[in-house]
């Protein structure tokens, strides 16, 4: 059979997306195309822009190893700067013209001939022989239902569908949620308030960093004068953090009892207050959820105009929320910093597979897939960042690289001729599953608490193993685990 170049079209425009493009590009890949429903490229970097965000992950780690960037601002990068680097390195390596902004696709269709069909939500239909979801975790922001939040006479915003023209100076601020996002914005919006009010349903504990350090002067101009430093670098930070995060998470050992003991020493060392310590401490052990990092939180909520509230909520009301105890408390803003819903994945996109299989039925039980990668029922489609691919040690750039690099070895193989179709096998996923439950065993994230990473049954939707494992399952396809015509 002779050669034929693959239609492929990727599915979003954030890290994963912007990866996979470049990747299949350098891999010799014409005919590819990227689909963003944004503005801009970017995924959560676009949509997240409320006061105070910063990545919890620092800078020189947090790049793609194939776009280095040597004169980061800050140790730890603020999003707007994170939001150009993202922008920058699509203009610079040529990526713009594969990527289509402003073009959600809405349905997403197996044709039995062996092709995809996809429709816009603006009505345009597209065909590809390959589709590539890398529409990441966490972009459909995850709104409570709160009694009476719809008759709040004030703003009600999202921090994730933040408005730049809110001004929140001198105004009595109510804020709902916990974990990094609702640290940052208390933490950024508390020295103007006239008031603000921290609504937290589970303390979170949170690890002291002095995360608005700039960058040593003159670091950008040596890592800029001798690439190969930066190189070694960026190599000794992301490796040797992810053994030590690895090793962390993912076994008990001393380091994890050295990281929990700080966590601990954090809060008694900087909240003085009994009383609002002990509202502070979480009941579970640190770690156990997304950790939250923060140089700023325990000094604004115990600021003479923050209050920390544990009650529960019972209502909105027009002028503001009043608690299961009783309390009422007037605000003037009220900001949901309530995360997403963080096992969308593609979804909403209405995703239909072999035998018209729903992508709702197949993951009736939660999201899962085969090495992150693939999943039974939906031939040649694949996802970069999909199930189980959030780590907590291995830098999320890594991850969609590797990814990307293992879906192109199966394209290869359809520009060459040698299959049609490729469909990973419910055996083999399975397999991979059953692998991931029994690793889970001993990590931090199984000690307990309630978070954003269990699925439905109660899964954990998390990459258990090391960097070595990783790249072992995605270093070359196993043909014996797929369906392949």
């Amino acid at each position: 059979m002779s050669g034929r170049e693959p239609r492929v079209i990727v599915i979003g425009a954030g890290v994963a997306g912007i990866t996979t493009a470049y990747v299949l590009r350098e891999r010799g890949f014409t005919d590819v195309t990227v689909l963003e429903k944004g503005s801009d490229v970017g995924g959560v970097w676009y949509w997240n822009h409320y006061p105070g965000l910063r990545c919890d992950v620092p800078s020189q780690i947090y790049q793609f190893g194939f776009a280095p960037k040597p004169d980061w601002q800050h140790t730890w990068a603020t999003g707007t700067t994170i939001a150009r680097y993202h922008r920058d390195v699509v203009d610079q390596l040529g990526l713009a013209p594969l990527i289509r902004l402003d073009t959600e696709v809405t349905d997403l269709v197996w044709d039995e001939t062996g092709h995809w069909s996809l429709t816009t939500a603006a009505g345009e239909t597209l065909i590809a022989d390959f589709v590539i979801c890398a529409t990441g975790v966490l972009h459909h922001p995850f709104t409570p239902d709160i009694p009476g939040l719809a008759d709040f006479a004030g703003p009600v915003v999202h921090t994730a569908r933040w408005d730049d023209d809110l001004d929140t100076t001198g105004k009595r601020i109510a804020v709902i949620g916990t974990g990094s996002t609702g640290v940052q914005v208390v933490s950024a919006l508390q020295p103007d308030a006239s008031s603000i009010d921290h609504y937290v349903r589970s303390a979170q504990w949170i690890l002291w960093a002095p995360m608005s350090i700039r960058q040593l002067p003159g670091i950008a101009a040596v890592l800029a004068r001798f690439p190969a430093l930066h190189r070694a670098l960026y190599r000794m930070m992301a490796f040797g953090g992810s053994a030590l995060l690895t090793d962390v998470t993912t076994r008990p050992s001393w380091r994890r009892r050295a990281v929990q003991e700080y966590a601990r020493l954090c809060l008694r060392i900087q909240v003085r207050d009994k009383e609002l310590r002990a509202k502070l401490e979480p009941d579970y052990q640190p770690l156990c959820k997304r950790q939250v990092v923060s140089g700023s939180y325990y000094r604004a909520i115990g600021s003479g105009n923050a209050e920390l509230v544990t009650a529960r909520i019972a209502e909105v009301t027009a002028g503001g929320i009043r608690t299961a105890d009783g309390t009422h408390r007037d605000a003037d803003i009220i900001v949901l910093a309530t995360g997403f819903a963080a096992h969308n994945y593609m979804r909403p996109m209405r995703l239909i597979g072999r035998d018209r299989i729903d992508i709702d039925d197949a993951w009736a039980k939660g999201p899962r897939a085969y090495r992150m990668t693939a999943i039974p029922g939906f031939p040649n489609l694949f996802t970069v960042l999909g199930p189980n691919s959030p780590t907590g040690s291995i830098s999320l750039q890594y991850t969609s690289e590797l990814t990307a690099g293992y879906i192109a070895q199966w394209l290869e193989k359809f520009r060459a001729g040698e299959l049609t179709t490729v469909e990973v096998t419910e055996q083999a996923t399975t397999r991979f599953n059953d692998d991931v439950a029994t690793a889970m065993g001993p990590t931090v994230w199984n000690t307990g608490c309630n978070s954003w990473y269990l699925t439905e049954d109660g899964n954990i939707d998390l990459w258990p193993f090391d960097r070595t494992t990783m790249n072992q399952m995605l270093g070359s396809p196993e043909p014996a685990d797929f369906h392949l015509t």
